[in-house]
């Protein structure tokens, strides 16, 4: 590894372990019944959380109600969140699938027979799928923005990275080690937030 690659992998752990210095702060305000702490964690996650709720609800004004119960619960809850087991992001969203859930049952109140509910051939149910879909986008928000760019073409539209250099006008050699290295700060980030990093 050259020292210039070296230098530039220290960097991407130092901001790393600073952002999760911050949303540690942030959470241990919470905790603390800190005001400013739920309007940070409202102005950082509200977007992403009532985009996930109206997704999922499909019902503008429901995805209202679930979000204000959501981060009501974040308030309530923000001394039992423990940064060890999951990013911030993560538990809000955790928090924000159980009420989308409870919402949905309540609009169909009757068990239903397993027996006739649709297999899914495997898949994901429609809130996981959802509700992974988030977490992926508040990750990639996270990375720099020409290497987010480069992922989305790759695995949101599809594109082989040589359509990706042809619509880009970059060499294919800089689409690939650009690639490289966001899957790589992409990995970082999802091993820091299941606790591996």
């Amino acid at each position: 590894m050259s020292s210039v690659r070296a230098v530039g992998v220290i960097a991407e752990r130092v901001e790393m372990r600073a952002a999760t210095r911050a949303e540690r702060r942030l959470a241990a305000a919470l905790g603390r019944g800190d005001e400013r702490a739920l309007r940070d964690v409202h102005a950082q996650f509200g977007a992403a959380v009532f985009g996930y709720l109206n997704g999922v609800l499909h019902d503008r004004a429901a995805a209202e109600d679930v979000f204000q119960q959501v981060f009501t619960e974040v308030w309530r809850r923000g001394s039992q969140y423990d940064p060890a087991r999951a990013s911030l992001a993560t538990w809000i969203l955790t928090i924000a699938r159980s009420r989308a859930i409870d919402e949905l049952r309540r609009r169909r109140p009757e068990p239903l027979d397993p027996a006739v509910l649709p297999d899914s051939g495997g898949e994901p149910a429609p809130q996981d799928a959802a509700l992974e879909r988030w977490r992926m986008a508040y990750l990639l928000a996270q990375l720099p923005d020409h290497e987010r760019h480069l992922l989305e073409l790759r695995f949101y539209d599809g594109l082989s990275q040589r359509e990706i250099a042809d619509r880009t006008g970059l060499a294919l050699g800089t689409i690939k080690s650009r690639m490289v290295r966001a899957l790589e700060r992409l990995r970082a980030l999802l091993d820091a937030e299941e606790g591996i990093a």
